[in-house]
């Protein structure tokens, strides 16, 4: 991965440590398949560098789907609430700024296409096999399932689907990211491929259903 592209992820804002970001990043790169990267979950864009980077280097591009307004843990008076995040002017949080300014620092704002939206909304809409998704959007059972369900058939046979924030012990964190995660295998759709710490990267073995 580029040094200054590292760097800067290393460095934004966001919930994912050092090691699973640069396991996004090998996991994106050299996909065998043709078509786009997309995100679902974008915050402050960390992981959007991570994958923006292998995308680049695969003349493909990386779809960012968020409607920044952070998800459900994100709010005031859960954990990972950052006051600073919120807009006076409305009252409620907007990431979008950071994740644009992130983009621009690391020189990637011809490689990634920001979607601001509702998740479910644009799935709905869309059309085009992916080559690599990564889920790691709102960690609440509706959301969750919902990435899941909505996205996960767009994978492309021989695509790869990454799963963030996926504890086996519930005392390490929310159940719906593992919920998917076990959803996925028991599909036999999709086979594990790695993991590191709590991310999960899977291969689509087997048709989705029409």
């Amino acid at each position: 991965m580029d040094p200054l592209r590292r760097n800067l992820a290393e460095s934004a804002r966001g919930f994912m440590p050092a090691d699973e970001g640069l396991a996004l990043h090998t996991a994106a790169c050299d996909l065998p398949v043709a078509g786009p990267l997309l995100e679902v979950g974008s915050y402050c864009g960390k992981s959007a560098l991570y994958l923006a980077d292998a995308a680049q280097t695969q003349g493909r591009l990386l779809f960012a789907v968020d409607h920044h307004r952070g998800s459900e843990e994100n709010q005031p008076g859960w954990e990972w609430h950052e006051p600073d995040l919120v807009d006076p002017e409305v009252g409620l949080l907007d990431t979008l700024p950071h994740f644009r300014r992130n983009l621009f620092m690391a020189g990637l704002e011809q490689t990634v296409v920001a979607v601001v939206g509702d998740s479910v909304a644009v799935a709905q809409a869309w059309g085009t096999p992916l080559a690599f998704l990564f889920i790691d959007g709102g960690h609440g059972e509706t959301s969750a399932h919902n990435d899941y369900d909505y996205w996960a058939p767009h994978v492309a046979l021989g695509g790869r689907l990454a799963i963030h924030d996926v504890f086996c012990n519930p005392a390490h964190g929310g159940r719906p990211p593992y919920e998917i995660y076990c959803r996925a295998k028991a599909s036999k759709e999709f086979a594990d491929v790695a993991s590191n710490g709590s991310l999960r990267v899977l291969v689509r073995i087997a048709p989705a259903p029409s």
